[in-house]
């Protein structure tokens, strides 16, 4: 995506809230920020104090944070864009076409669109008529995109192949979901088309579209329509019908395909999927020594260094970048001295986990608490000797948990055994378990 084409998706955001356009130092901002400069060289450019910079800044990311529903800075600002390329309405901010803006009717039919878009949506639909059906043969390519030969080599598989009709790509938020997904489109636009130009769809109508016309529809942010604080995977009301519709996409016969893509497995799946099933799942989990692109990027030392950082941080694409900018801006680029503390920093991605956690259960926030105080994997009855939770409730916490990839199985003979990763452990420390 060429900067250019960010500041006015960045410009159609603000001009939406505000009424006003970016002004020369907020673009400066931008402009910089996608150049992965620091608030000193943008300041330079800009002519400008770093403290001025830093103050417009702030008030810039908190500006975009609440249009668009969830926390942005500096860190993530990049990775959030290219993100939002496959969820983003273009009515709103350009001329791109959202892939998959359609509704699911059944008794109580809802829009698929992400609730912290819904809103916005509904307030621009009254202004713009419907826009002609799009392909997406000129989608950008992602920047933020590292090896995932095997993972694109299943996909093809299963949608060219296979014909699989339902696949779910979960990971934790930053894992690379959307990168990965964005790679497809160049490879498979004979394929990509929209379901209507039109806002509605009556189920039986859509099942029908996708039997005549081969499609590839992509849904992203899939955790926005689960309800926050339950168990992984619980609708919100209104959204219900996203099961039935999952279900019969999964199970009528077409030669179409769904993507969804989320933080948590959706709960139907499990029951759709099998091996020779057209109901698929991917979990995507984070990379190896591919990830040194990363460092070399952000110009740290000590390479022999770099594999205990990946192992730490779990080869988060996003969660490495963050950090690898802490170590350049706080030690230099050493690795070596930032790995020499005892404690496990996490700096801005404290907000990030915030966001993974404050979806849990009460009964799951127990579980993570009490795993984060042990020292190594425990069996499942262990935890369970240790709260007071039901066996029932415990078992369905450790499930959740699991859809949920916060809670990490260790195999050990024929036991297996559960804990946290580092990072969450260190999370959990901080905010469940600090006194006072």
């Amino acid at each position: 995506m060429e900067v250019q084409e960010v500041l006015k998706l960045a410009d159609d955001i603000i001009f939406s809230q505000t009424g006003k356009h970016l002004d020369n130092l907020q673009e400066g901002i931008l402009r910089g920020t996608w150049q992965r400069q620091k608030y000193p060289e943008i300041a330079k450019t800009c002519y400008r104090s770093e403290a001025h910079v830093k103050k417009v800044a702030s008030k810039l990311w908190k500006l975009l944070s609440e249009t668009l529903g969830e926390d942005i800075n500096q860190s993530n600002f990049r990775y959030t864009v290219e993100r939002w390329q496959l969820s983003i309405v273009s009515s709103h901010f350009g001329d791109n076409a959202q892939v998959g803006k359609f509704k699911v009717c059944g008794n109580n039919p809802e829009s698929l669109e992400t609730p912290n878009l819904k809103k916005q949506n509904q307030e621009t639909s009254s202004k713009t008529q419907p826009k002609q059906r799009l392909d997406l043969s000129d989608t950008p390519e992602p920047n933020l995109f590292y090896n995932r030969t095997s993972e694109l080599t299943t996909l093809k598989q299963w949608i060219l192949e296979n014909r699989t009709r339902l696949i779910t790509i979960y990971g934790l938020s930053g894992i690379g979901k959307t990168a990965l997904t964005l790679q497809l489109i160049p490879e498979k636009t004979n394929l990509i088309k929209f379901v209507s130009q039109q806002q509605e769809i009556e189920l039986p109508s859509l099942i029908e579209h996708l039997r005549s016309s081969r499609c590839l529809i992509i849904l992203d942010d899939l955790q926005t329509i689960f309800t926050p604080r339950q168990l992984a995977g619980h609708y919100q009301p209104g959204y219900e019908n996203y099961g039935t519709f999952f279900k019969q996409l999964a199970e009528s016969s077409h030669n179409s395909c769904l993507i969804l893509l989320s933080w948590e497995k959706p709960r139907e799946i499990a029951a759709l999927e099998g091996e020779n099933r057209p109901c698929k799942s991917l979990q995507l989990n984070g990379l190896g020594a591919e990830a040194g692109e990363i460092f070399r990027e952000k110009r740290l030392a000590e390479e022999e260094k770099w594999s205990q950082l990946i192992d730490l941080y779990r080869g988060n694409p996003l969660w490495l970048n963050i950090i690898a900018t802490m170590i350049q801006d706080l030690f230099g680029g050493s690795v070596s001295e930032f790995l020499s503390y005892d404690t496990l920093f996490l700096g801005d991605l404290e907000s990030l986990l915030h966001q993974q956690c404050d979806r849990l259960s009460e009964s799951e926030k127990q579980v993570i608490s009490w795993l984060a105080s042990e020292a190594e994997p425990v069996e499942i009855s262990k935890i369970s000797a240790n709260l007071e939770l039901s066996p029932s409730a415990l078992l369905q916490a450790v499930q959740s948990l699991g859809r949920r990839l916060l809670i990490e199985k260790v195999k050990q003979g024929e036991k297996t055994l559960f804990t946290l990763q580092p990072v969450f452990i260190e999370y959990v420390k901080n905010q469940f378990l600090k006194v006072g």
